[in-house]
């Protein structure tokens, strides 16, 4: 067999741009509220903390098509294309949101020459130029890189909620294979390459579109361009020389086009290859602070010193020592106009002239105003994240200091059953309560009550889809209410 090992690289000039994703999409020029993305969540970034899922399982069929060969499936000496079946199935691991590698299992079958030798009536009579037929069964073995074109062009104020993404594929792996010729003189085994052989390598590149179904299933038109190094593949053999030199490349190689389905496995919402890479930025950031590394994130600097970058910092003057959220502007937790680093009253809303507190600090707060919110939940959890202790400890004081009682509400998104939801909140509920009473206050001050998807901040959110996560995530919390 000669051997002849080549790396092909396919130049896509495609506009990937108009693929872009964004799992997390914002729908208007808004940006979401204090405690709902960004760096208000920051918390370590640990494989347990992680908000994305990184590993899928890929199957798929298709049809290889040999296209430079001695005998080949397009366009054959009677003007027929001769198409055989592929298969393949593959482990993949998403290193970032833009690279991933696929281990992947290949087998099939090409048909090449001049007739089907799986036809009864493959052609008779002496042998001759025109009268010759062939068929490779194969199977491969290999790595493949998986570039994701489109999150690695994505602009950092999409908004578009697409669902398509382009990918390139590129790797190389081990061939095994028995190439069959017929003929005049019947079918016979030409060439056998079992089992898989360390010098029996191949090399491959291609691309894929992929589009999200859903959550869990992807499906991927993908088309693979395979260099197998071999100029015995297509069934000319070293038997039959007259079929080899025929052509001068050495190398018989073939399209392989396929339609494959993805499932990504893991219990997050959204895959990494799908995800929104600014959504991690800030638990990588937190990481890196602490082992003191010195990091060059920004290229445009970050002229406030809020640690967000200037590319996309939406109030480039925050004053110093501000909390800030994921698009830089300076946290205001009770929405009354005074940012939490001025306001006297964190959680309660009062007026600018008295420093964020009500004027009568001593009323009881009516039915009809929530404060202190922005407790929110990861789906389907009712443990309490980092990002709620300042407005629990605050709660805390605040409920020490006033007379009244308060109805701890729990509260959850659209997905699941209604009596699922319904628990889902009362365990939200105590465990905020149970938070409370452990840090001093009076269990007699405190009622919680479970309202589970009945009580949406967010009302347009039903179903959920219907809505970008942050107001899904929004939809998933904590408040209070005066009895």
């Amino acid at each position: 067999m000669k051997l002849n090992l080549a790396i092909v690289a396919l130049a896509v000039a495609l506009p990937t741009a108009i693929f872009a994703q964004d799992s997390v999409a914002v729908s208007t020029g808004g940006y979401p509220n204090t405690f709902s993305s960004g760096s208000a969540n920051v918390s370590p970034f640990t494989q347990s903390s992680k908000r994305f899922n990184d590993w899928a399982i890929s199957v798929g069929g298709g049809v290889p098509l040999l296209q430079s060969a001695d005998l080949t499936s397009i366009k054959n000496g009677n003007g027929k294309n001769l198409f055989g079946y592929s298969a393949y199935v593959s482990v993949d691991k998403a290193i970032t949101h833009a690279f991933g590698l696929n281990l992947q299992y290949d087998h099939g079958e090409t048909r090449q020459g001049w007739f089907n030798t799986k036809s009864e009536n493959a052609a008779p009579g002496a042998i001759g130029y025109q009268n010759v037929g062939a068929r490779t069964q194969y199977d491969a073995i290999s790595i493949l890189g998986d570039l994701n074109f489109s999150n690695l062009l994505r602009r950092v104020d999409n908004k578009s909620p697409y669902r398509w993404a382009l990918h390139g594929y590129a790797g190389i792996g081990t061939l095994a294979y028995r190439a069959y010729l017929e003929d005049g003189a019947g079918q016979r085994l030409m060439t056998e390459i079992k089992p898989f052989q360390l010098g029996s390598m191949f090399g491959q590149a291609g691309a894929g579109l992929k589009y999200k179904v859903n959550r869990r299933i992807d499906l991927e038109g993908r088309v693979m361009y395979v260099v197998t190094g071999d100029d015995e593949f297509d069934g000319g053999g070293a038997q039959y020389s007259a079929i080899n030199k025929r052509e001068e490349q050495i190398s018989d190689n073939f399209f392989n086009a396929t339609l494959g389905l993805s499932l990504k496995l893991g219990k997050h919402q959204s895959h990494l290859m799908w995800h929104d890479p600014l959504q991690e930025i800030y638990y990588k950031l937190d990481v890196l602070a602490d082992k003191n590394q010195d990091v060059e994130v920004c290229k445009k600097g970050d002229a406030d010193n809020d640690g967000v970058c200037d590319d996309w910092d939406r109030q480039l003057d925050t004053p110093a020592g501000a909390r800030v959220d994921g698009a830089g502007v300076a946290l205001d937790t009770d929405l009354d106009g005074v940012i939490d680093l001025y306001d006297k009253c964190v959680t309660v809303p009062g007026p600018v002239e008295n420093n964020g507190c009500p004027l009568n600090t001593t009323s009881k707060i009516t039915d009809t105003t929530r404060t202190m919110e922005g407790i929110e939940f990861d789906l389907n959890s009712d443990k309490i994240l980092p990002s709620n202790t300042p407005i629990l400890n605050n709660a805390v004081s605040y409920i020490n200091s006033s007379t009244g009682s308060y109805n701890v509400i729990g509260a959850t998104d659209t997905r699941a059953s209604d009596a699922y939801n319904q628990k889902l909140s009362e365990r939200r509920a105590n465990s905020v309560k149970n938070y409370l009473m452990q840090n001093g206050v009076e269990s007699g001050k405190l009622n919680a009550i479970g309202r589970g998807e009945k009580d949406l901040k967010y009302p347009e959110c039903e179903p959920a889809t219907k809505c970008p996560e942050w107001k899904n995530r929004a939809n998933r919390r904590v408040y209070f209410e005066a009895k």
